[in-house]
């Protein structure tokens, strides 16, 4: 962050030197509201998780139901209340994704070349890793969650080792999640100078993204909307004959990549009506309509509850016949809408846009 005299963050400097200015001014950007709220989610979410996969790596290696034990009957009612840890922790978890992202979309003034989130999160070697980790996070969430409810559902718990397999999986991203959130805010200086999402999705740009930036429209358009209706039809026939249930949700993963490959490509530019402005993160801006904050809940609601009932799909149990079915009906009605009213304001996008790619 560049303090000079002339930047938007000057009348909250206040009196005294400009250097004093400048730390007190460093100050109020890194420890503001919304920033303490993510590093203290981030930090009881990690010890909450971290508390519990020590538990499950002890669970996972004596648990042993045919035997009835002192030590497994102390196991089994641990595992209620570690189960009830988590699940408070996960769901602490879920908004932070939406939190930081506009955090790091609020701070792009403070920053000298910063443009939109995307010039806030370069602004140190720490914040995209944070975004990627939060991402991951979200979805290995949400998937937790859903086994979790489908294990409470069934007398004999079938679930309970594999939701504790992949809480050890969730409890290091937790703590790596909370780890690059301190080295990030703590690691913001005054005297940076980032850059602006031209430079990762403009035309000069290079790397994965700029590939992404580059794919022609007359292959990203017919790809994505050819996956939204698959991934629709199978969420279809799944409610309505109970059959694809797993490959609905395989197919919501799928088109998950293609739509954040299709924002890139064509979307946003039609958004902005700028054949050469790629960025995902300038969606979420005033000056374009908040267009993010309407298509980005609807894609990863739709997405993680339609990957949820490919999950619940799956599930073949004998003491969740009745609630497997039941719960993946729901998530898949959830995700079927979610997805086609993405669809729908993608669509509304792309007519009112007068680009011509």
């Amino acid at each position: 962050m560049l303090c000079i005299p002339n930047s938007p963050l000057a009348p909250l400097a206040g009196e005294g030197s400009f250097e004093s200015r400048c730390r007190d001014l460093h100050g109020k950007v890194i420890f503001q509201p919304a920033a303490l709220a993510l590093l203290l989610a981030s930090s009881l979410n990690a010890l909450g998780l971290a508390a519990a996969g020590l538990f499950a790596l002890r669970m996972l290696r004596h648990w042993n139901p045919d035997v009835g034990s002192e030590a497994q009957i102390a196991l089994e009612r641990r595992t209620h209340l570690v189960s009830t840890l988590v699940v408070l922790s996960l769901l602490l978890s879920l908004p932070m994704l939406a939190l930081f992202t506009h955090t790091a979309d609020a701070m792009a003034p403070f920053f000298a070349g910063a443009m939109c989130a995307v010039g806030s999160l370069k602004a140190n070697a720490w914040g995209l890793p944070a975004l990627a980790v939060m991402l991951a996070g979200f979805f290995l969430a949400a998937a937790w969650l859903v086994l979790h409810r489908l294990d409470t559902r069934g007398w004999d718990q079938p679930l309970l080792l594999a939701k504790y397999r992949l809480l050890l999986l969730l409890a290091p991203l937790a703590l790596a999640q909370a780890a690059l959130l301190w080295l990030y805010f703590g690691g913001l200086k005054a005297e940076v100078i980032t850059s602006c999402c031209g430079s990762l999705f403009g035309p000069a740009a290079t790397g994965a993204l700029a590939e992404l930036s580059a794919l022609p429209e007359t292959i990203a358009r017919p790809l994505f909307f050819l996956t939204l209706a698959l991934t629709l039809a199978a969420g279809t026939v799944f409610l309505v004959r109970g059959r694809l249930g797993r490959a609905f949700g395989m197919l919501a993963g799928l088109h998950f990549l293609v739509a954040l490959a299709a924002i890139v490509a064509f979307i946003a530019p039609h958004i902005y009506e700028q054949p050469h402005h790629h960025c995902p993160f300038c969606l979420l801006q005033a000056e374009h309509g908040y267009a993010g904050w309407l298509l980005y809940p609807l894609l990863f609601l739709g997405t993680a509850a339609g990957v949820g009932a490919g999950l619940a799909a799956g599930v073949r149990a004998a003491s969740l016949q009745a609630e497997a079915p039941r719960l993946a009906a729901a998530l898949a009605r959830i995700a079927v809408v979610a997805l086609a009213a993405f669809g729908a304001a993608v669509t509304f996008y792309l007519w009112r846009s007068n680009l011509v790619m």
